[in-house]
């Protein structure tokens, strides 16, 4: 069996690189749509035995508690920051499950069942550290490792390769796993077009929330500017170790 960690940070001051394109409240509505999708997908998956959502958000306890996740508050680790506040949780929490710790970003729309499996596959046939990137290969959107291969944390700019060199430093091998469902996060307008692009295989809540008559048609006429007519993603990667 394996657990996820999810942090989140506050819906309200969420994507805000994407102010030019959708509302404050829209941002909020996106954000949270996105975490319950993923939140979804972790309680119904049959090898996670452990779901837990770290965050100081005032509605992070209700949602946890609608998809029958833990609820961690960030202010109770005494950590700030993403970096520290995660260590801080993996801490607390890897020993609880036997097997493998997953940490996971809550903005990742086209995450699906089949997305963690192969994380999951991926750990238990290689060990050492398993590196979800995103779809430039430049950051990380998700990491798998046990007790023994746990790395220090270095989510932020270019953190793909920061993980990479963590993971080496400590005598652990990197295993990438570049998958769309992992890959694509949510942080500006190009994201977001390629979200709209692919919306159908997006998560039931992110879908219902884009597809709106009155924001998709607005969505649609923003991106337009942005449409360059080819998607923007490298081959998918077994492995880059």
């Amino acid at each position: 069996m394996a657990q996820a960690l999810v942090p989140l940070k506050d819906l309200v001051q969420a994507k805000t690189r994407l102010a030019g394109l959708l509302s404050p409240s829209e941002r909020r509505g996106l954000a949270q749509a996105m975490l319950e999708d993923v939140l979804h997908v972790l309680q119904k998956h049959p090898a996670l035995q452990r779901v837990t959502l770290v965050s100081d958000d005032p509605a992070a306890s209700l949602i946890a508690q609608r998809y029958g996740a833990e609820h961690l508050e960030e202010t109770a680790l005494m950590a700030p920051g993403l970096n520290p506040v995660i260590e801080a949780a993996t801490d607390r929490l890897c020993d609880t499950v036997a097997g493998p710790m997953i940490v996971l970003h809550a903005d990742l729309p086209l995450l699906d069942a089949a997305d963690i499996s192969a994380v999951i596959q991926r750990y238990e046939s290689t060990g050492g550290l398993v590196i979800g990137c995103d779809r430039h290969r430049r950051g990380t959107n998700l990491l798998a490792f046990g007790t023994d291969s746990r790395p220090r944390f270095c989510f932020g700019k270019d953190s793909y390769a920061l993980h990479c060199r963590a993971a080496r430093d400590k005598g652990v091998r990197p295993h990438e796993i570049f998958r769309p469902g992992i890959a694509l996060d949510l942080d500006e307008a190009q994201d977001l077009l390629e979200l709209m692009r692919r919306l159908p295989k997006a998560g039931e809540r992110t879908r219902a929330l884009l597809a709106a008559n009155d924001l998709g048609k607005r969505l649609s006429v923003a991106l337009t500017a942005l449409e360059t007519g080819n998607s923007d993603w490298p081959g998918e990667s077994a492995a880059h170790e």
